[in-house]
């Protein structure tokens, strides 16, 4: 008996001393390195980063679970980038799904990361399939547009199923 007291109280014991932060927002920039890499900085609403976060949260990177190590509230992510490309950045604990698409441009060795609303992925294809429907003369055009953006954005990495898993982050989001 007094053993299985002992390990009930040492199991309390070490979730009292364990204090892992959850991580509700982040930023994505270029590695300090500038190796090809990004590095996911943990922050506030505000996007003030937390510099309190250490220890290794899982994130998926374009699909790919990562196990990311904090240090000091930021992590590198271990995958290289060849060419500009979509990156789906996920975090999820028990607050919630944190995501973020971005559309990382590359240059001369430098990235630059740009945040891609998700509010854009879903009405610019709903505004061009209107036109069409409202115009019978901007058929063409408005296939070859949308054809274009389906292709621009396969080539860059964001396939079907991550451009789906956007827009329905976004709307578990809303309700």
């Amino acid at each position: 008996m007094k053993i299985y007291l002992f390990l009930a109280l040492l199991i309390f014991s070490s979730n009292a001393f364990s204090q892992k932060i959850d991580i509700n927002n982040f930023i994505v920039k270029e590695s300090l390195l500038k190796n090809s890499k990004l590095a996911v900085i943990a922050s506030d609403s505000l996007e003030r980063p937390l510099e309190n976060i250490n220890g290794t949260y899982s994130f998926t990177v374009s699909g790919f679970s990562q196990l990311l190590n904090f240090h000091d509230g930021v992590a590198i992510v271990p995958l290289q980038l060849e060419k500009s490309s979509f990156v789906y950045i996920k975090h999820q604990n028990i607050s919630g799904t944190h995501s973020k698409l971005l559309y990382v441009y590359k240059k001369e060795g430098s990235l630059n990361p740009y945040t891609i609303s998700t509010n854009w992925l879903i009405f610019f294809p709903l505004i061009i399939i209107v036109l069409i429907f409202a115009f019978r003369k901007f058929l063409i055009i408005g296939l070859i547009i949308l054809l274009v953006f389906i292709y621009f954005n396969h080539s860059n990495g964001l396939t079907l199923g991550t451009f789906l898993e956007t827009i329905f982050d976004k709307l578990k989001m809303l309700f």
